[in-house]
């Protein structure tokens, strides 16, 4: 793996690029580091050049004082693949929460865009900014301050990752190397990025509404890769309509991966990796 710390916007950032070939990014969600993507990424690298990086605080990478946007992300990435000399045509991969900075990306970078891939992603059918971003961005750094004063990422942050993990999956594990999660989630960087995305969730969504307003979608394949657990559940039929709703909206190809949960790279990475030689 070739691993390395690129500066973006005065930031150091981790950066992983391997394989060879057309280029295809992939950004994991919430909470996520570099790691999480170990089992696609050997499926791909016969085939792609593979970049993956962590977004501020998490993996390896510093924080940022700026607030998250998706204009902000798709920025990052494009800054990421400068910065590496990959200035082509790429496919975009995003996990969950990173389906926003990807799709943002390829409306605000078209010609940089060979093909999107949202896998498991989020959506929201009608959203609105809250008020107050500031304050709420100040709340959640000074409570991620506050634990990390208190050792909670230290004594809890590898143990919840580990429950997150269990609870999105089938496999019902973390299938991450347990040296880096524990390497990653017992500083408090982690916690304030994770906090962070997560009051930003809905000004996010509704900024990336307002952009497919008027940045329409490059001339390029998209895919949409649900994952579905298998099971006869109102979850599980929820998040499958939300993913078909998804793919309507961005007249996107639909696809099912089972059973899996979530985090569907623990648990389908040979579905994901398909989803990804096959958009491009």
């Amino acid at each position: 793996m070739a691993a390395q710390f690129v500066r973006i916007d005065g930031l150091p950032l981790h950066v992983c690029r391997e394989g060879a070939g057309p280029v295809c990014v992939l950004s994991g969600g919430l909470g996520s580091s570099w790691f999480d993507w170990d089992l696609v990424v050997p499926l791909l690298t016969p085939y792609r050049t593979v970049v993956r990086f962590d977004r501020p605080g998490y993996g390896l990478s510093a924080p940022s004082e700026r607030i998250p946007t998706a204009a902000g992300e798709a920025a990052r990435i494009r800054a990421v693949l400068d910065a590496l000399g990959l200035t082509g045509r790429c496919t975009v991969a995003g996990h969950s929460l990173a389906a926003f900075h990807v799709e943002a990306f390829a409306r605000l970078q078209p010609g940089r865009t060979a093909g999107l891939v949202l896998l498991d992603g989020s959506f929201e059918p009608d959203p609105a900014p809250r008020p107050a971003p500031a304050l709420r961005d100040l709340t959640a750094r000074t409570a991620a301050g506050a634990a990390t004063a208190l050792a909670v990422p230290y004594l809890l942050g590898p143990a919840a990752r580990r429950l997150a993990a269990r609870e999105n999956t089938v496999c019902g594990e973390d299938l991450a190397p347990a040296a880096l999660v524990r390497r990653c989630y017992r500083t408090g960087r982690a916690l304030r990025a994770a906090l962070r995305e997560n009051t930003t969730y809905l000004d996010v969504a509704a900024e990336l509404a307002e952009l497919r307003r008027w940045a329409p979608l490059p001339d390029a394949p998209v895919t949409v890769l649900a994952a579905d657990d298998g099971r006869d559940a109102p979850r599980t039929h929820r998040g499958l309509a939300r993913q078909r709703a998804l793919a309507t909206v961005l007249r996107a190809e639909f696809r099912t991966t089972a059973p899996a949960g979530h985090l569907l790279m623990f648990d389908r990475p040979d579905s994901v990796a398909r989803a990804v030689l096959d958009t491009a």
